[in-house]
């Protein structure tokens, strides 16, 4: 624990000084292209070689490329500071982390030695070449090809669009991670592979060569997320390297695609942190109107923070944010048992971070909006002006439920592939832990009523699944009828379930503010959010049939 400490205070440091400052002015100035190259807006690139210099990018990362071999988990607590600080800026180093672990897993040995040391050290970064304009995120129809070469790399030819990271200053060289389709593949996504494919070559020495035959057409001009470059990409030609097996593609993907997921989440709840601190210091400062119950009687109105509607938007901005963020944490520890577990330990681990990777990423992305939406409401007119910065993370946060597959595309993985698919199995693991935890945390009177609403939610959660299995054998729209506010209504539960463990904690605690402050955010959520899961319910139960056909 005091290592964690250490490590995160100076974290804390480096990116209140450096990262943080540069997430207005990014916005304002935005990614610039000339002729083919980008531009990072002024001072990302001092940041970047600081995060460079004093080793951030080697934290989490595998000894055996020349990181330090701390839990990933530590960097994913690393990755929501620095995209709530600035999230812009930070879509540079998360895309990389998952460049890193997906070659890592796949590459050729010579191919792994050649381009992941560089991007543990920071002087490379790595993307994830997936969208096509045709395909969208229909990525069966997909038409990059891939050409075998005499030498054993592919001749990549395509284009790409919506590449985040895709060009720019701030390294030396560019590691895309690139599908597409060898000559005779099946058709759909049977017939696609994975490639890797750098901007530059590099030499036997380790230096960077020629340029390969990637270029950036243009960039995105964007709602948000500006200091970030999101490109479309020209493969014509470019020389790559085959990761893993032919026309096995989109499974080695979906390495890089949970990673990014995980990280999307964790971008979400970095926003409603930003949005809530924000919000907070305005309202205890800004005097409007008068209480009913006199606070400042000495001056002519009282601080907004006393009115109970206030009040409701601030605690609705607290309790996702830290519903999400102990969610968000609870997966990155269970990366961390895929990694360092025995073979029972990682099998439950797999099977938790397939049932509630889609949660996360899908529920997270979407009360992200209501809290930033929150943020420019607290504030009134100012907030909907640029100065006070929350217009921003309102538009900054709205990309996360659309990359890394949209809300409906996540509820069709929870729904259809994921628990239907496996009958029901892939929940087991999780809800025999939720009915543990409501059996030790019974001794505690106070714990009752937050205990019994829990379980009444696990019992309704496990009975809506059977109900749409049930309706999906005689339609199948019903699945797709039923997603979405499937997925919300298993992110609220999957969050009440880690404020109860909140509350029960600080219920042990020393009765300090910080301790009362858990008690009372888990207290509000469960009055007054977790019943959000009764419209859910019923529109579940309304069936597909209330959804009309649309001409």
């Amino acid at each position: 624990p005091d290592m964690v400490e250490a490590i995160l205070e100076e974290a804390a440091s480096y990116i209140d000084n450096e990262v943080a400052p540069l997430s207005q002015s990014g916005d304002a100035q935005g990614c610039r292209w000339n002729d083919g190259e980008v531009t990072t807006p002024d001072g990302f690139k001092k940041a970047w070689d600081l995060y460079v210099e004093n080793g951030w990018c080697t934290m989490s990362q595998p000894v055996e490329f020349g990181g330090q071999g701390m839990p990933p988990s530590l960097g994913n607590v690393f990755g929501e500071l620095v995209a709530s600080a600035n999230h812009g800026w930070a879509m540079y180093a998360t895309l990389t982390w998952g460049a890193i672990k997906t070659a890592a897993f796949y590459a050729e040995d010579a191919v792994k030695q050649k381009y992941i040391p560089p991007m543990v050290e920071g002087r490379f970064t790595g993307t994830m070449c997936l969208t096509e304009a045709n395909a969208g995120s229909d990525l069966g129809l997909l038409r990059t090809k891939a050409e075998p070469n005499d030498d054993g790399t592919y001749s990549i030819t395509g284009s790409k669009i919506f590449i985040t990271s895709g060009d720019h200053d701030l390294a030396e060289n560019i590691i895309h991670i690139v599908l597409a389709r060898l000559p005779d593949a099946p058709d759909g996504v049977k017939g696609i592979s994975l490639f890797l494919v750098p901007k530059f070559h590099v030499n036997d020495d380790g230096s960077v060569g020629e340029r390969n035959g990637v270029t950036c057409g243009s960039i995105e001009h964007k709602m948000g997320i500006n200091g970030s470059a999101t490109c479309v990409l020209n493969f014509d030609g470019a020389r790559g390297y085959l990761l893993g097996e032919p026309n096995k593609g989109m499974r080695q993907m979906f390495t890089f695609i949970n990673e990014s997921r995980l990280m999307v989440a964790q971008q979400a709840q970095g926003a409603m942190e930003k949005a809530y601190q924000g919000s907070v210091e305005y309202a205890r400062e800004r005097l409007q109107m008068r209480a009913p119950v006199r606070v400042l009687k000495d001056k002519p109105a009282d601080p907004i923070i006393v009115h109970p509607d206030i009040r409701r938007m601030l605690l609705t901005q607290r309790s996702l944010s830290e519903g999400t963020r102990l969610l968000a944490y609870y997966c990155a520890q269970q990366i961390d048992i895929t990694h360092f577990g025995d073979d029972a330990q990682k099998a439950r681990a797999d099977t938790l971070l397939a049932l509630l990777t889609p949660i996360v990423k899908g529920f997270a992305s979407e009360v992200a909006n209501e809290a930033a939406s929150y943020g420019i409401q607290v504030y009134g007119g100012h907030g909907y002006v640029k100065e006070w910065g929350m217009e921003q993370i309102a538009r900054d946060a709205r990309i996360a439920s659309i990359y890394e597959g949209t809300t409906g595309i996540q509820a069709l993985d929870l729904l259809g592939r994921k628990v239907l698919g496996t009958e029901g199995k892939v929940m087991e693991p999780f809800i025999e832990e939720v009915r543990s935890f409501i059996e030790q945390a019974g001794s505690k009177d106070d714990m009752q009523p937050t205990l019994d609403a829990l379980g009444a939610k696990i019992d309704e959660w496990q009975a809506l699944t059977a109900d749409i299995a049930k309706a999906a054998g005689s339609n199948p729209d019903e699945i797709n009828a039923s997603a979405y506010d499937y997925l919300m209504y298993s992110g609220y539960v999957t969050v009440a379930y880690f404020l109860a463990r909140s509350m029960f904690a600080a219920l042990a605690g020393d009765g300090s503010d910080f301790y009362q402050e858990k008690i009372d955010t888990a207290n509000f959520y469960f009055a007054r959010l977790l019943p959000r899961t009764l419209a859910h319910a019923a529109t579940i139960r309304s069936g597909a049939g209330t959804i009309a056909k649309v001409s």
